[in-house]
């Protein structure tokens, strides 16, 4: 494959991937406990990390964020603008870097092998992204509206825990097969 056209494919996957969060992201069930919803969003970072990469990866949530930040209706339920990044589910939000760079970087060291041991080790970096994603977007829940850490950890972050283990489980099959298919058809 030429030079010019792996850019282009690249280019494309990214843009591709960048669609499907926002295509998926703003579909929400809200929780009655809780100001942060459940959604399917962190399960399709994870898979697009493992798809792209570190990189670009990375730059697929980079522009999610950007286009949610611009106004469009790409967060949960169907919202957008710098409102809902500096309101308080935001840190979760500006979260999903630190879980595509932290799942990226042990994807990029293990996720080309299919081993079992290789896909546990990028379960652990999807799992290690995550909580510092918890970490960051409780901190700024507990600020935003005034609570304890620990409260603020035990309705933002604590009882999504299960369904995110899930998630990626879900996420690391579908995307290791989606990857197979790529690297067979010359895409990577």
């Amino acid at each position: 494959m030429t030079r010019g056209r792996t850019t282009t494919v690249k280019m494309t996957l990214t843009g591709l991937m960048a669609a499907l969060i926002c295509l998926l992201g703003p579909f929400s069930v809200p929780v009655p406990f809780s100001p942060v919803p459940l959604s399917l969003c962190t399960m399709v970072i994870y898979f697009a990390v493992y798809v792209l990469g570190l990189g670009l990866g990375t730059c697929s949530v980079t522009i999610y964020l950007l286009l949610g930040l611009i106004g469009l209706p790409v967060f949960s339920g169907f919202t957008g603008g710098a409102g809902k990044l500096l309101g308080p589910t935001g840190g979760y939000l500006i979260g999903y870097l630190f879980i595509a760079c932290i799942s990226g970087l042990f994807i990029k060291k293990w996720g080309t092998s299919y081993t079992l041991q290789n896909l546990i080790i990028c379960f652990f970096g999807m799992t290690f992204g995550t909580i510092v994603c918890y970490l960051f977007g409780t901190l700024w829940l507990s600020y935003q509206l005034s609570l304890s850490f620990t409260t603020a950890l035990s309705v933002g972050a604590l009882p999504y825990i299960p369904l995110d283990i899930l998630k990626m489980i879900l996420a690391l099959l579908l995307a290791r097969s989606t990857k197979k298919r790529l690297n067979v058809s010359g895409f990577f």
